[in-house]
């Protein structure tokens, strides 16, 4: 397909995206329209892949939908929207029929699902496929697009920004979006994908930090993409940290699931020998939410001068741990490490963005024409820290929001107009890729170092005034040179990195994964951080 077919839709919607939230909204809609999804690189390379916890749901007699609301809202700091979190998690049970309609081989305890618990669920309600959910979620729904005939998918497509009325041959300068464009990554050409309806779900900015569990291609680009069209951000400071990320030279970025700690691990100061949880929450001890273990190793790393601690499950049982981890079990063995008999060196990593485009229950951004899903999003469910395993939920019920609200929709939406081609008539090849490399390793450097686990207001400032002295020389080299995808993510990594800092700025107190030296008291009111473009 050339470039002037595009501008005439082949498609009713595109789904810029290819994990949970994309191939969800995709499937529903393929149900009546025809859907392009577009992914970065190949089509399982997001973050619904590496997912290896589960899918919390109400699934047993003895829980309560209250119950996961509770704990939703507590692990939130009060910050979450209670009507959102009430819409996800009772339509969970529903998107776990539909992922075994699917398919997907959830772990049973004979004919019931086995249901496993994580940190800050007060019961066990964790539907998981052994420690390898996302794989097997991923699998599923990419199976049952790629049999639909009303689907197209396009992998190796970079987009670049939203196409909106601005893009018009006859320019307006209302906020309609359109469609996108995007880099074709294998010739290099820019791609007009227009339609009448699109859905962003790609993903979070995980990125912008060192040390990671996100996938390299977790660089903020829709909510930098949204933000630039005219949509709010909402939140953006809430940026979760795993507390158990593997501390190895060989392998970078590997997660170690929650559900290790749900199962009974237990940490360690490796050099004190001693379990250091009962000094930071006495109750909850490991199971406490992820932002007070997150605290608690980076507390002990800082005090004891420490490389990492240790996480121990080896009490539980060889047989036990293989059966429950096997993926995880089979990666520490090559590696050395038998988590059977021994403990497993972790430190903290970002893993989760909280914060993204503001939508409301149907899954409405700000601008007509756009709806969103997933990490990407602020939707209220999470709050101030994410509660394990409803990430992948929230994608399957805001997927299916988005989806369900544009065939409701569709009459009203009307025929795209003519836009215009993408002009690179100005620009030419660069011959100082250096300029991205240094950038990129900088950015993530002193967003590491300034804006993580525990914040200041001076650290927040230097970030502030590197992304300053930053921002005007990348847009420059965007504005000179042909775009290639380290580019392109390279200007959306610093357009998140400044939406993250602008926010904890804003909020003068701590809540939940935001905590400053300088205000660390909490609030009575919990207040939305909400940047308007």
């Amino acid at each position: 397909m050339n470039d002037a077919d595009m501008n005439n839709p082949a498609y009713d919607v595109i789904v810029v995206g290819s994990g949970a939230a994309g191939l969800t909204a995709a499937l529903e809609l393929a149900t009546r329209l025809k859907v392009l999804v577009l992914a970065k690189g190949s089509l399982t390379g997001g973050s619904t892949a590496w997912a290896q916890g589960g899918i919390a749901a109400v699934l047993d007699a003895g829980d309560t939908f209250e119950n996961h609301v509770r704990d939703t809202m507590v692990a939130g700091a009060g910050l979450n929207d209670r009507e959102a979190v009430e819409f996800v998690i009772e339509r969970a049970p529903a998107s776990i029929d539909r992922l075994c309609e699917l398919g997907v081989p959830f772990n049973r305890d004979d004919k019931d699902l086995h249901l496993t618990r994580e940190g800050g669920h007060s019961h066990r309600r964790i539907v998981h496929v052994d420690d390898a959910t996302g794989w097997a979620v991923q699998s599923a729904l990419l199976r049952a697009a790629q049999d639909n005939p009303n689907i197209t998918l396009l992998g190796g497509r970079s987009c670049i920004d939203f196409i909106t009325d601005r893009h018009r041959e006859n320019f307006s300068a209302a906020g309609r979006v359109w469609g996108v464009y995007a880099l074709n990554e294998e010739n290099g050409a820019v791609e007009r994908h227009v339609a009448r309806a699109t859905v962003l779900a790609a993903g979070g900015a995980g990125r912008c930090y060192l040390f990671s569990t996100a996938p390299r291609g977790a660089t903020g680009d829709g909510i930098a993409m949204a933000w630039r069209a005219g949509a709010r951000v909402s939140n953006m400071e809430m940026m979760q940290f795993h507390p158990t990320c593997l501390y190895n030279f060989e392998v970078k970025n590997f997660l170690i699931t929650e559900a290790v700690r749900g199962e009974g691990g237990r940490l360690y100061n490796p050099q004190t020998g001693k379990r250091f949880m009962a000094y930071y929450d006495p109750d909850r001890m490991e199971l406490a939410p992820r932002d007070v273990v997150a605290r608690a190793i980076d507390a002990e790393i800082k005090r004891f001068g420490l490389d990492f601690v240790h996480l121990d499950i080896s009490h539980a049982g060889a047989d036990f741990v293989r059966s429950h981890f096997p993926t995880i079990d089979e990666k520490l063995t090559g590696l050395g490490i038998d988590m059977t008999s021994e403990p497993i060196p972790v430190v903290p990593a970002q893993h989760y963005t909280c914060g993204g485009v503001v939508v409301d229950l149907a899954a409405r951004t700000d601008l007509p024409g756009l709806w969103a899903a997933g990490e990407c999003t602020e939707s209220g469910l999470h709050g101030a820290n994410r509660l394990a395993s409803n990430s992948l939920l929230e994608c399957f019920v805001f997927g299916e929001a988005a989806a369900s609200d544009i065939l409701e929709r569709w009459d009203t939406l009307g025929e795209p107009p003519a836009i215009k081609a993408w002009d690179a008539t100005r620009v030419t090849d660069s011959d100082e890729m250096v300029v991205i490399k240094q950038n990129w390793t900088e950015i993530r450097r002193f967003m590491w170092n300034y804006v993580g686990i525990v914040r200041t207001t001076k650290r927040l400032e230097r970030a502030a005034n590197r992304i300053a002295l930053l921002k005007q020389e990348v847009e420059d080299y965007y504005g000179s040179f042909v775009v290639t995808t380290d580019l392109i993510e390279l200007r959306n990594l610093l357009q998140a990195a400044e939406l993250i800092v602008r926010s904890a700025l804003e909020r003068k107190e701590s809540r939940g994964l935001h905590y400053t030296l300088d205000y660390p008291e909490t609030d009575e009111e919990a207040r939305d951080t909400v940047l308007v473009p």
